[in-house]
């Protein structure tokens, strides 16, 4: 297997509530609504939104309600593109679990929880490039 992630899905209790929220984040969508998934194209790979009970079933799991231990990031440029992405959100419906701040390893990041209860990590690194296609190349 090649050392890659193409698609990444989260279950979301209401699909246009959801898409709503990540357009207001700038993302875009031509997935129709009766389609029943909504899918992104986030640099080369695809972000997807399904219904919660539907991702379930599909992925063969038993869902608990709760938080599924993952958490997404996305890595900007600067702390200053950090504070602004967050505002962002914020004005989208996100709830700020942290706002922006240095981290203990050098960087610095802050956190949002979008309307299903997936947190974000909002992050510059220093140590890592974030290229002119937004892609993330490590040293």
């Amino acid at each position: 297997m090649e050392p890659r992630v193409s698609l990444i899905t989260i279950g979301v209790a209401d699909l246009e509530r959801s898409r709503t929220f990540y357009e207001a984040l700038g993302w875009r969508s031509t997935s129709k609504p009766e389609d029943g998934v909504v899918f992104f194209q986030s640099g080369s790979m695809v972000f997807a939104l399904w219904g919660r009970e539907e991702l379930r079933k599909d992925s063969e799991v038993e869902d608990s309600g709760g938080w599924g231990g993952v958490t997404l990031a996305c890595n900007l440029r600067s702390p200053a593109e950090v504070d602004a992405f967050l505002e962002r959100a914020a004005q989208a419906g996100a709830r700020i679990a942290r706002t922006g701040a240095e981290t203990f390893w050098g960087g610095y990041n802050g956190i949002f929880i979008d309307p299903d209860g997936h947190p974000w990590e909002i992050a510059h690194n220093p140590f890592w490039t974030v290229t002119d296609e937004g892609d993330v190349v490590l040293p």
